[in-house]
């Protein structure tokens, strides 16, 4: 059986090597059953791929500036022409590899013959390819096929069925590329182990240098391991890399690119690589850094929610030039860390800020008290604290600005009006009260609430009412509005997100909740399992929050209400490979509310740095002295607090909550003493940390710039009674 199968082997091979001179490859193939029908057309289409489309590359995300931030890659390459590889790294392939790789047209005659008399008689199995042949295989290993295991497997089986294609497309690929051109497409696709591709690539990261400086000792280590990537991987075996480098320099001599004592010499060379690995890039937004890593983690995510494929961001060499400050971000992150400590267990602090405009709103910093990285022993996460929904407890009274602006634009109330705000109330509008309110129907109870100590009593102007934050006059004021008017304000002036998600428009208490105490918790923020955000409840900020997105109202409001999306990318930054601009099919901006409700809103909200107001010990702390609009929020049980507000040059969402178990309290002992509790008790308040971590942050980065008025209220939106 063993004879008739070798027979029958030797066949093939002679049926595949007459089918190659005659130029008739695929007609023999299919008349013996070997290639199934539109091969001819694969073949066309695949040696088109290898001569024009190249292969992965690595996606790079900059600054604002353009100085790199993070690369995003598959596989870790860089591009690289023939004339940018040493001679030596070139012939040391060719040596090991292909030393007739000059000579032949894509197949081998003689090495392929030789090949088919060992294998049919029982010696060692020899592949006989040539180096274009090896580009072909490489290429659909790590190109074609690269996510496709069995793919990959056909690719390399042991058949003639293969080695006919392969050989065919070889052959064609000759027709259509120069020999260099095909060495260094070899060069730019083959792996060297560790997700390392290229030439380029393993010239940097193995030994610190550029192709075009390779030496004779580092271009045969390199040109050995690409027979077998892991078996001869310098640091895993570093003796079989050896032996295998010095195999390829005898080679060298043997076709005569060498001389033998210039081979000596060099195999008495160490293998010269870098310690500790490979020396290449991370391959995702870790590479950023733990300050600018959440940054980079927004690019991403924002590139895919607009239509990019994640695969096409790793694979396809794109520059992405996004609107990061580093000045500000550093601010941002030194001012959240100065608050909270990065390690503090369960305490999350975070700032976003964004710039706002008519035309655009660009994200300028993105940080947290926490590191951007995969070590949580280390306090770090790869989870986007500044710009998901990662706040599940709210914002507090920072959403009162939502129940203002729909008053003033329903006519129920101007800035300068005065509104109620009883030191306590109960509503019969609303429902969902806890045990303390009065029954208005079986199983239902009026919503009822009193002022916290941030708040005030009696009566006062609307404007007095956002810088004192009394939480009975804003339920009343929403009754008068209503429920959709509030609902609808905050999604037109930017919590468009947080407002869609499931939480924020009145998922129940989690019925996995692991104790009873957690259930009442949750009943306590989100309300009864009937309750709602359209609930009195809402006007206090019991939904969880996007700091992003609250800092893009601030952003809305200074920019004469106009709402665009909170955008990464500066304009026209995202090119591809090959230079062209890739676009980007972002939301248009809009006009989300009248330009003068929303500056007579920016006027309203202008007095809670100064006396009186609930940020204003956070203000004086830094010697505030600019004209800003300003909203502290605190929820129930201290458990989580905000601080959102802005200037005509930059708008800003200060966050501090308990992102890992979100129900608690929080106790704020005074910068750099914040700490989660184990029980609902807390002193933490809006005006607290995250206002500390805004004016701290704010200061540093307008320093020096010109100070700007707010904008003149529009009298329509002043009194309204």
């Amino acid at each position: 059986m063993r004879t008739r199968g070798s027979l029958v082997r030797m066949v093939g091979l002679c049926l595949l090597a007459g089918a190659l001179v005659a130029g008739t490859l695929l007609p023999v193939a299919a008349a013996v059953g070997m290639v199934a029908n539109g091969a001819s057309e694969t073949v066309e289409s695949l040696s088109a791929e290898l001569a024009d489309e190249p292969p992965p590359l690595v996606t790079t995300i900059t600054d604002r500036e353009g100085n790199p931030v993070a690369t995003l890659y598959d596989q870790y390459r860089v591009p690289t022409k023939v004339d940018e590889i040493s001679d030596a790294m070139k012939w040391a392939l060719i040596s090991v590899e292909d030393r007739r790789f000059y000579e032949h047209h894509g197949v081998d005659w003689k090495g392929t013959i030789r090949a088919a008399l060992n294998n049919t008689s029982g010696g060692d199995t020899q592949g006989a390819s040539t180096l274009t042949q090896q580009y072909v295989k490489n290429y659909l290993i790590n190109v074609t096929y690269r996510n496709d295991k069995a793919g990959q497997q056909r690719a390399q089986e042991n058949s003639i069925t293969r080695k006919l294609a392969e050989a065919r497309i070889a052959i064609q690929l000759e027709t259509t590329m120069s020999k260099d051109d095909i060495l260094a497409g070899y060069l730019n696709v083959v792996e060297f182990s560790r997700q390392v591709y290229g030439v380029g690539a393993a010239a940097r990261s193995y030994f610190g240098t550029t192709p075009d400086k390779l030496t004779v000792a580092q271009g045969a280590l390199l040109a050995g391991m690409a027979n077998n990537p892991s078996t001869y991987d310098p640091w895993a075996h570093p003796e079989r890399a050896l032996e295998r480098r010095n195999f390829v320099i005898d080679k060298m001599v043997e076709n005569r690119k060498l001389s033998k004592d210039d081979a000596a010499e060099v195999k008495r060379e160490p293998l010269g690589v870098l310690p500790n690995g490979p020396d290449k890039p991370a391959a995702n937004c870790v590479g950023a850094g733990p300050e600018n890593g959440f940054f980079c983690q927004y690019v991403e995510d924002y590139l895919l929610e607009h239509g990019m494929d994640k695969d096409d961001l790793y694979t396809g060499g794109y520059t992405i030039r996004t609107t990061l400050d580093r000045a500000a971000n550093h601010a941002a992150k030194e001012s959240a860390e100065q608050q909270v400590g990065k390690s503090e267990e369960n305490v999350a602090n975070t700032l976003s800020l964004v710039k706002p405009g008519k035309d655009r709103h660009e994200v300028v910093a993105l940080a947290a008290n926490r590191d951007y990285g995969p070590d949580a022993a280390l306090g770090q996460t790869e989870y986007s604290l500044p710009s998901a929904i990662s706040n599940v407890t709210g914002t507090g009274s920072s959403y009162k600005m939502f129940t203002a602006a729909a008053a003033m634009d329903r006519g129920v109330a101007g800035i300068y009006d005065t509104v109620q705000s009883p030191s306590s109330y109960t509503s019969q509008v609303f429902t969902g009260g806890g045990e303390q309110c009065p029954r208005v129907a079986r199983g239902t109870r009026a919503y009822c609430l009193t002022n916290a100590s941030e708040g005030g009593s009696g009566s006062m102007t609307l404007q007095t009412a956002l810088q004192t934050s009394p939480n009975t006059a804003f339920v009343i004021l929403e009754e008068k509005a209503g429920m959709d008017a509030v609902l609808d304000m905050a999604n037109r002036l930017g919590m468009r997100k947080t407002m869609a998600s499931n939480a924020a428009t009145g998922a129940k208490p989690d019925p996995g909740a692991e104790s009873a105490e957690e259930r009442q918790s949750q009943i306590e923020f989100f309300g009864p399992s009937e309750n709602s955000p359209g609930k009195g409840s809402f006007t206090l900020g019991v939904s969880p929050t996007s700091g992003l997105e609250l800092a893009n109202v601030a952003a809305t409001i200074l920019s004469g209400g106009v709402w665009c999306p909170p955008t990464p990318l500066a304009a026209g930054g995202v090119t591809d490979r090959n230079g062209k601009p890739y676009v980007v099919e972002e939301e248009q901006c809009e006009q989300a509310v009248p330009e003068g409700l929303a500056n007579t809103l920016a006027v309203g909200m202008s007095k809670d740095d100064l006396a009186g107001g609930t940020a204003h010990a956070a203000a004086r702390g830094v010697g505030w002295n600019r004209p800003m609009i300003g909203k502290t929020g605190t929820t129930q049980h201290n458990g989580s607090a905000a601080f959102v507000g802005g200037t005509p040059q930059l708008a800003g969402a200060a966050m501090v909550f308990r992102p890992d178990r979100p129900f608690g309290g929080l106790v704020d002992g005074g910068p750099g003493n914040v700490r989660a509790t184990e029980n609902d008790s807390g002193n933490m308040f809006g005006g607290k940390t995250p206002a500390r971590t805004w004016f701290g942050a704010m200061s540093k980065i307008l320093e020096g710039q010109e100070v700007l008025p707010l904008p003149p209220a529009d009298p329509k939106y002043e009194r309204m009674n």
